[in-house]
């Protein structure tokens, strides 16, 4: 697995799941559309903490910085 999640990209997906959850314990979002908001967040969560997004290799995009030789 190689990275392919840039720094920035990770910090929004995080932001993202962390809103989501908020809106789950506050009883804004429930029911179906909660556990699917949920699982988003926790696939965001997962992705960013391995850096790599397969959906990225699939439509062929990378948002790391290049490392310089």
């Amino acid at each position: 697995m190689k990275k392919n999640m840039g720094s920035a990209d990770k910090l929004v997906r995080v932001l993202i799941a962390v809103a989501i959850a908020v809106l789950y314990y506050l009883e804004m979002i429930s029911g179906a559309l909660a556990l699917v908001l949920l699982a988003f967040a926790l696939i965001f969560l997962l992705t960013s903490l391995v850096s790599f997004c397969p959906l990225y290799t699939i439509f062929g995009m990378n948002t790391c910085k290049k490392e310089g030789k």
